[in-house]
């Protein structure tokens, strides 16, 4: 039998990094489906061994495929660039067993599919993650009027609730 997540009863743990860990942490904290999203730092295997912003969510694959969970998850940052801060802000999905790499592997290829340029996100080894402070932690959620999140946090949400009302938390929907 192979197992292709680490689970927690009929819930899986990945980690999702590729940019703020404040705007990540918000993107997964509104999707149905979610149980917890850890927010941090999270590392790999060398040569992606130095930390980089991500979380750690847990999430019922029956109410929130895979698939979906990373297609919100490039869709909602730069999934494309190579830009200058690649080492702060890795894209990536990490998992913690070689099954469900090569099925990340398999999504993100069928997805490139939807994308004009190539994905530089790649599945990776969660080797560590350590959470962020408890000043930083619900970011959003604890002040959704800063400049920061009306910046770069609300445009996030609103392409969620444009183009993925679906799989959003009712509560969410409710709030527009």
């Amino acid at each position: 039998m192979i197992v292709l997540f680490r689970t927690l009863e009929t819930e899986v743990k990945i980690g999702l990094g590729g940019g703020c860990h404040w705007c990540t942490e918000a993107v997964f904290q509104t999707l149905a489906g979610i149980s917890q999203v850890e927010q941090g730092f999270i590392r790999s295997d060398p040569p992606n061994a130095s930390w980089s912003e991500a979380v750690l969510i847990t999430f019922d694959p029956a109410e929130l495929p895979l698939e979906v969970l990373i297609e919100v998850h490039l869709r909602t940052h730069a999934a494309t660039s190579h830009h200058k801060m690649r080492g702060k802000y890795r894209s990536a999905i990490y998992v913690y067993d070689a099954g469900t790499g090569v099925r990340v592997g398999r999504i993100l290829h069928k997805l490139q599919k939807g994308f004009d340029e190539p994905l530089v996100t790649k599945a990776l080894f969660l080797a560590d993650f350590k959470a962020s402070d408890d000043q930083f932690q619900n970011y959003y959620l604890k002040g959704p009027d800063r400049p920061f999140c009306k910046s770069y946090i609300d445009p996030k949400l609103a392409l969620l609730r444009r183009d993925y009302a679906a799989v959003l938390r009712q509560d969410v929907e409710a709030a527009e």
